[in-house]
């Protein structure tokens, strides 16, 4: 189970998200809320006029794990006509607060759409099939809710799914190359994305550690270290949004022994969708692993 050690921050404070989703309720358009914004991007991208988007995990500062719901979240929630959330303990609050309000609403747990259970990685996000099929069934959802706008939704939906096809493309591309190589991460944000790439991953001790918030044991730390230092990994991606003493020291490590680094963020980069943060993502794996020149 991934760490979530609670905190109560006010980012979220001052948003006044559920009176935006009154707002736009007044409007017409179905308020959705996202447990997570790289969801409520897509659902955007679904939805467009016809809903109004409200993403409570989006500030890239934020580490996802020390995340404590607020009343104004809790409001949010129980005015949503459609709520979104990851599932398998990634975000356990939006469980709570959905108990807190029932209501007749529609629930989408990605996690569900996908067959994983309590104890498979959280990220499933950076497996670019696991969004189309939220994409899908955010569409069908959408369209019973809304049947006026079927058309427009299933032409967004197609665009969507469409502007995915480079993305694959990429990791194809990548995988011909690359599959079989050892890397390392300090947490497993980015593990189904190296599942897609056929990337062989070590150390998963250690990573499983830092991302339940526990104390990694010697033995993971010294075979971590060993990995880098004799360059037994090609690459390390660090969780580029939560800090920990352990993780940062790997980093550290790995700078000094050349190995390359790459960063992997739990939310969506502001000012982007998730096609380009996808896509950016495997350009950093690109760089970092050139292919040998003859």
């Amino acid at each position: 189970m991934p760490r979530f050690r609670l905190r109560l921050f006010g980012f979220v404070a001052g948003v006044g998200l559920a009176a935006c989703l009154a707002s736009a309720a007044e409007a017409g358009a179905l308020g959705v809320v996202a447990a997570e914004n790289f969801y409520g991007d897509v659902a955007r991208q679904i939805g467009g006029a016809a809903v109004s988007v409200t993403s409570i995990l989006e500030n890239p500062n934020q580490d996802p794990h020390l995340f404590e719901a607020n009343p104004s979240v809790a409001r949010a929630v129980a005015a949503a006509k459609i709520v979104v959330y990851s599932g398998i303990d990634y975000d356990p609050w939006m469980e709570k607060l959905l108990a807190a309000s029932p209501r007749e609403r529609s629930v989408i747990v990605v996690a569900a759409l996908i067959g994983r259970k309590t104890g498979d990685n959280p990220h499933i996000w950076y497996d670019p099939a696991t969004m189309r099929l939220f994409a899908e069934r955010f569409a069908a959802v959408l369209s019973d809710a809304d049947p006026a706008h079927k058309a427009e939704f299933a032409a967004n939906l197609a665009r969507f799914e469409g502007s995915l096809a480079p993305i694959e493309a990429k990791i194809a591309s990548l995988r011909a190359r690359l599959a079989g190589t050892p890397v390392a991460a300090t947490e497993p944000v980015f593990g189904e994305m190296f599942a897609r790439l056929g990337m062989v991953v070590r150390d998963m001790a250690f990573q499983m550690a830092v991302m339940n918030d526990t104390e990694p044991a010697a033995k993971d730390v010294a075979a971590f270290e060993n990995d880098l230092r004799q360059h037994r990994v090609r690459l390390l991606v660090y969780n580029a949004q939560a800090s920990d003493p352990a993780a940062e020291k790997m980093e550290k490590i790995a700078h000094a022994a050349g190995v390359p680094v790459v960063g992997a963020s739990e939310t969506e980069p502001p000012g982007e969708d998730y096609q380009h943060w996808m896509a950016a993502e495997l350009d950093a794996v690109d760089r970092a692993l050139p292919a040998s020149r003859p």
